[in-house]
C-alpha cells in the first residue's frame, strides 16, 4: 500500500483510513508525513472577517483537523500500550544508577524495555491505589479528593474535565521515576499535577489546596518541604495524607542513611501524612493487584500551570486524554523518525514542552534518558557524552550559551589567528550550503570530519541528528551557526500548555530559519488585525496580527477559573494567544514576532521589543551568556542587566581595557574591574559595534549593569523553562536600573 492509498482525506479526524494493517506498521512506514506536503499552511477560501485573517490549516489536510492517528489509538494510555506490544523487549527508559550512601552516579546508563516499564506501572498502580485506598489519615466525609479514592475503580469510566479524579502531585527533577509516575497514572485514569522547585512555598500551597490533592510523589529532599508546608497551612493542607518517595528509604538499619529515614517517616506521621518509598508501593503492588483502569479521551490526563511570567498565581490548564493524544499525533506526524532514535530529558517534566516530546518518543518506540541524580545544566554534557542522543529539545537560553562558548573556541578565539580564520572559512561554507534549499544539511566531507567532528563530541553531539528549539524565540542567525558547526537539523517550534505544547514546527533543515514552521494537523489557526500596534493583515510580507487557535489540541478551559477562561476565548471558540504572528505570504509559515503586550515605549515615542534586542546582542556577541533590556516611557535609552562569560570578561578586561590579569585573580575582583564605568563605557562600546546595524539606535543599550550570572532561578526572575519573568526582573534589579539612569547613558557622541 502507498502512501498516497492511507492518508484520510476526507471528513475523518483520523490521519490514517480504516485498515487492516497494524498501527505500528503504519506509523513505520508513513510518517512522518511527506515533507512537500506538510511543510506549509494555506488558507481557507472565503473564512476572512472584517480585522481578521483568513483560517489557515496545514497543506496536507485543509478539508478536516485530525484529533488522533486511528481509532485504536485515541488516549495516551493506548499509544504506549501500542508501543509495548510493538517494541516489548527495546530499551524504553535510560537513567544513571545512584549511590545513596556515597552520592554518586553511576559511569553509566542502565535501561528498562517496554516491557519492564509496562509491568512496573501496574504494580505501582496496583500498590498506589491501595494504599491510598487503606490511609489511616483519609476524612472520606469531610474531603470530597479521599471519596474520590474510595469511588475511584466504580467512577473511573465517568471521569472527564467536570469531574476528574482526585489528583496526583508529582514532585521531582527529571528521573525515570518521573515518567513512570506519569504512566501509571494514566493507565489507572488518575489526574496528576506538578510542582516545581521555582514555584515557591505560596504557589505550592496554592496548587496543592486548589487541587485538593491527596499525595504527592516526590524525591527525598522533598519530603520535609511538604511537611513543612502543612505546617504552615494546617487547615487548608489538611487533605494532604500520602507521600511517595521516588528514592528509597532505608528503614532496616542497612545503611548509615537509615536514622534519617526513618525521622523522615516519624516527622510525616506527626503531621498526618504516610510516606512509603516507591519499591514499596510496587511490592504492594504484587500483593493487591488491580488490573489497570484506562482511560476514555475525555478522562483528565493532567491540570498543567503555567509557569507565569507576571509573578501572579499561575493558571491551571486542564489537558485530557484527547488532547494530549492530538499533540502527540501532531509531533508524530512532523518530527523525523530515527530507527532505534535516543531522546534526552532536559527541559523540565514540569513543563509540558518535555512530556509533549517525551510522550511522543514513547509512542514510537524510542528509548529516553534522563540526567544524573542531581543534574545541573553545568553535568549537561556529561550526560549527553555518555547517553549520546538521536534528538533532544532545549530552550533558546541554553542553545545561545553553546554558540557563545563555540564561538569563543573559533570565530572569536581571543589568541589564535589561525583558529579564528579557519574556523571562519568552514562555517561560513557550511552556512552557505544549508542556505541553499529546504532539507540541504551542507555536508562537506573534509569540514565536518577534520574540524567539526571535534565540537560535536565536546557536547556530546556524536549521535546527534537533530536539536529542536521552543519556548522563547531565537535569533535565525543563532540556528544557522549551531546548524553549521554541530552539523544538526535545528526545527523551531511554537506551542503554549493551552496547546498541550507545539502544534507548529519548521523542518530541520530550513533554508532560512526563522519560522515555526506550518501549523500541524490538529489546530487551525488565524490572526486578529492589531492596528495600533501597526501589525497589519494587508503587510507586503503576509498578515501580521494576534494569533488564535482552535482545534482538537486546544484546551478548553482553566482549572477554577472561569474569568480567565472567558477572557481567553471568543464566541466562535477562538483562543487569543496574546502573541503576534505573521503568516508568509507565500507559504503560510508562522512567524512570531511580538507579544500583544511585550513591548514599552520610550520617552521620544519609539516602540522598543526587549526579546528582540535581547537575541540580537546573546547571538552576536559570544561574552555576553545572558541579558535583561529595560526601558519606559520616562527615559529615552536602554539600560540592561548582562550576564558575562568569566572568562571572557577577563579576556575582555586584559585585551581591551588594559587591566593587569594579577588584578583578576577571584570572581570579585574580575566583577569589581568589569562594573568600573570607564570598563562598561568600553564594553557597550564593544557589544555595540558587533550589533552593527541590526538594531535602531534607539534599540541599543547605553548602560549596563554587569554580573556572571544575574538571571537566575533562585532569584525567581526566570522560570524553570529559563522565560523571563519581566515584571519579576524589574523589581529585583529595580536599584540597579535606577543606578543606571541616575548615571546616564554610557554611550559617547550623538549617535550610535
Amino acid at each position: 500500500m502507498t502512501s498516497s492509498d492511507v492518508y484520510d482525506h476526507g471528513d475523518s479526524p483520523y490521519v490514517f483510513k480504516p485498515s487492516k494493517t497494524p498501527a505500528s506498521q503504519l506509523i513505520r512506514d508513513h510518517l512522518p508525513l511527506p515533507e512537500k506536503m506538510f511543510k506549509d499552511s494555506v488558507s481557507l477560501p472565503g473564512t476572512e472577517k472584517e480585522g481578521y485573517s483568513a483560517i489557515y490549516r496545514n497543506k496536507m489536510f485543509p478539508g478536516r483537523l485530525k484529533e488522533a492517528l486511528t481509532p485504536e489509538l485515541d488516549t495516551y494510555y493506548r499509544l504506549f500500550k501500542n508501543s509495548v506490544l510493538t517494541f516489548g523487549d527495546k530499551s524504553c527508559l535510560a537513567y544513571r544508577k545512584y549511590d545513596y550512601v556515597n552520592k554518586k552516579s553511576a559511569d553509566d546508563y542502565s535501561f528498562l524495555t517496554y516491557r519492564e516499564v509496562d509491568e512496573m506501572k501496574q504494580r505501582y498502580g496496583s500498590g498506589f491505589l491501595y494504599l491510598l485506598q487503606n490511609n489511616p489519615f483519609k476524612n472520606s466525609e469531610k474531603f470530597e479528593s479521599h471519596r474520590k479514592i474510595d469511588n475511584h475503580v466504580k467512577d473511573y469510566k465517568n471521569f472527564d474535565i467536570s469531574d476528574m479524579s482526585f489528583v496526583a502531585t508529582i514532585y521531582s527533577a527529571n528521573r525515570m521515576e518521573w515518567v513512570l509516575s506519569d504512566l501509571m497514572c494514566s493507565s489507572y485514569s488518575i489526574t496528576n499535577t506538578a510542582l516545581y522547585d521555582t514555584l515557591g512555598a505560596d504557589t505550592s500551597e496554592y496548587i496543592l489546596q486548589t487541587t485538593q490533592s491527596p499525595v504527592v510523589i516526590a524525591t527525598k529532599e522533598h519530603v520535609m518541604d511538604i511537611v513543612n508546608l502543612k505546617e504552615k497551612y494546617p487547615e487548608k493542607l489538611e487533605h494532604v495524607i500520602s507521600i511517595v518517595c521516588l528514592d528509597p528509604l532505608d528503614l532496616k538499619n542497612e545503611t548509615s542513611l537509615s536514622a534519617e529515614d526513618q525521622a523522615l517517616v516519624t516527622a510525616c506521621k506527626s503531621h498526618r501524612i504516610t510516606l512509603v518509598d516507591i519499591n514499596q508501593v510496587m511490592k504492594v503492588g504484587e500483593i493487591f493487584p488491580t488490573p489497570e483502569l484506562p482511560p476514555s479521551p475525555e478522562t483528565l490526563y493532567t491540570i498543567s500551570f503555567t509557569s507565569g511570567t507576571t509573578g501572579a498565581h499561575p493558571k491551571g490548564v486542564l489537558l485530557s486524554q484527547k488532547i494530549c493524544t492530538a499533540g502527540v499525533t501532531f509531533v508524530l506526524t512532523q518530527l523525523p523518525r530515527i530507527p532505534d532514535a535516543r531522546s534526552f530529558s532536559f527541559l523540565p517534566l514540569a513543563h509540558i514542552f518535555e512530556r509533549q516530546v517525551c510522550a511522543f518518543g514513547l509512542s514510537c518506540g524510542n528509548c529516553i534518558g534522563f540526567p544524573q541524580n542531581g543534574g545541573t545544566p553545568l553535568t549537561l554534557i556529561e550526560d549527553l557524552k555518555l547517553f549520546k542522543p538521536n534528538y533532544m529539545c532545549n530552550v533558546p537560553r541554553v542553545f545561545t550559551k553553546y554558540e557563545a562558548a563555540i564561538k569563543s573556541a573559533t570565530v572569536d578565539h581571543p589568541t589564535s589567528t589561525f583558529k579564528r580564520g579557519i574556523f571562519d572559512k568552514v562555517i561560513s561554507t557550511k552556512i552557505q550550503a544549508q542556505e541553499k534549499y529546504d532539507g540541504a544539511d551542507g555536508s562537506h566531507l573534509v569540514y565536518d570530519r577534520l574540524f567539526l567532528s571535534s565540537i560535536r563530541k565536546a557536547f556530546g553531539f556524536d549521535n546527534m541528528e537533530f536539536i529542536v528549539t521552543g519556548s522563547a524565540p531565537i535569533s535565525p542567525s543563532t540556528v544557522k551557526f549551531l546548524k553549521a558547526t554541530l552539523c544538526v537539523g535545528m526545527p523551531q517550534g511554537y506551542g503554549s500548555t493551552e496547546s498541550f505544547a507545539g502544534f507548529a514546527i519548521g523542518i530541520p533543515y530550513e533554508a532560512e530559519p526563522g519560522s515555526c514552521g506550518s501549523v500541524g494537523v490538529t489546530v487551525e489557526m488565524k490572526l486578529r488585525e492589531l492596528p495600533a500596534m501597526g501589525y497589519n493583515l494587508d503587510d507586503p510580507e503576509g498578515p501580521r496580527g494576534e494569533l488564535l487557535l482552535r482545534g482538537p489540541q486546544i484546551f478548553k478551559q482553566y482549572f477554577h477559573n472561569e474569568e480567565e477562561t472567558k477572557k481567553s476565548f471568543d464566541d466562535e471558540g477562538w483562543f487569543h494567544t496574546g502573541d503576534v504572528a505573521r503568516f508568509s505570504k507565500n507559504n503560510g509559515r508562522l512567524f512570531i514576532i511580538d507579544r500583544v503586550k511585550n513591548f514599552f515605549k520610550l520617552s521620544q515615542g519609539e516602540y522598543v521589543t526587549p526579546e528582540k534586542v535581547e537575541n540580537k546582542y546573546l547571538s552576536s556577541s559570544s561574552i555576553l551568556n545572558q541579558l535583561y533590556v529595560h526601558g519606559d516611557s520616562l527615559r529615552h535609552f536602554l539600560v540592561g542587566i548582562v550576564g558575562i562569560d568569566p572568562e571572557g570578561a577577563v579576556n575582555f578586561l586584559v585585551e581591551k581595557c588594559k587591566v593587569s590579569k594579577s588584578q583578576l585573580s577571584s570572581s570579585e575582583q574580575i566583577l569589581n574591574e568589569i562594573n568600573k564605568k570607564e570598563n562598561r563605557e568600553l564594553l557597550v562600546a564593544y557589544i555595540n559595534s558587533r550589533i552593527s546595524n541590526q538594531l535602531s539606535g534607539f534599540e541599543k543599550l547605553h548602560n549596563i549593569y554587569v554580573e556572571f550570572e544575574p538571571l537566575r532561578l533562585d532569584r525567581d526572575v526566570v522560570t524553570a523553562t529559563q522565560k523571563l519573568k519581566r515584571p519579576v526582573a524589574f523589581k529585583f534589579f529595580k536599584p540597579q536600573i535606577d543606578v543606571m539612569y541616575d548615571e546616564g547613558s554610557l554611550v559617547k557622541g550623538p549617535k550610535l
